[in-house]
């Protein structure tokens, strides 16, 4: 998506991968959003090469992108 979308259609997205009933999941505080990201974040290292070329620390990811860092 575009990060558009309301705290309920995120609620009711997740209700759907996770197979749980959409009236388990509270729509407040954020809730909703941060799980949304731990999902997206837990698909991407999951997927096989997808953090091939990552900074393995900090120290290591400052030293390779010296002009992102201010």
């Amino acid at each position: 998506g575009n990060g558009n979308a309301s705290k309920e259609q995120v609620a009711g997205m997740l209700a759907s991968i996770l197979k749980i009933p959409a009236a388990q999941l509270e729509v407040k505080d954020d809730a909703t959003d941060g799980l949304a990201v731990a999902l997206c974040h837990f698909y991407q290292l999951s997927q096989p090469g997808s953090a091939v070329g990552g900074a393995k620390s900090w120290k290591s990811f400052i030293a390779q992108n010296k002009g992102r860092v201010k």
